[in-house]
């Protein structure tokens, strides 16, 4: 009997710590296409965890580091040191280089069923005010 109840209260514990993971992940450009970029912003419920960068047609990724507050935004740092500057504006994200004269604007990507297919992604945010609301909150605010 003790040892069940050890258990259920292990299974227990790792559902609670899956759901405290959240992400909100913002796009630019079409998937699947040269130009497409996304930008992946994970936390565990209490603080940042994981910025991942996805570019190109096959998905490359990249860790970045968290670099930092910059104005009203936050920098990123990639492994080589370049970096980028984030500004929520609205429901988006402005990401500036500073080797590119315009910012790109990312939108809120939906990750989860359409029409009835596909798999529910339990730690991605549902909404782009729930998206925005993780960025200000672990990203820009602390």
């Amino acid at each position: 009997m003790p040892s069940i109840l050890l258990m259920f209260f292990l299974l227990l514990a790792s559902t609670t710590l899956a759901t405290a993971q959240k992400v909100a992940n913002y796009a630019y450009g079409e998937p699947g296409s040269q130009a497409y970029e996304s930008l992946s912003f994970w936390t565990d419920g209490t603080k940042r965890t994981d910025i991942i960068y996805t570019y190109g047609s096959d998905r490359k990724e990249v860790k970045l580091r968290y670099g930092g507050k910059q104005g009203t935004g936050f920098k990123l740092l990639f492994p080589n040191q370049h970096v980028l500057v984030v500004m929520p504006k609205g429901n988006r994200l402005h990401v500036s280089d500073p080797r590119r004269p315009s910012a790109k604007s990312f939108a809120w990507q939906y990750e989860g069923p359409v029409d009835g297919v596909g798999t529910f992604c339990r730690p991605c945010a549902q909404s782009e005010s729930e998206a925005i609301q993780l960025i200000r909150t672990y990203f820009v605010n602390r």
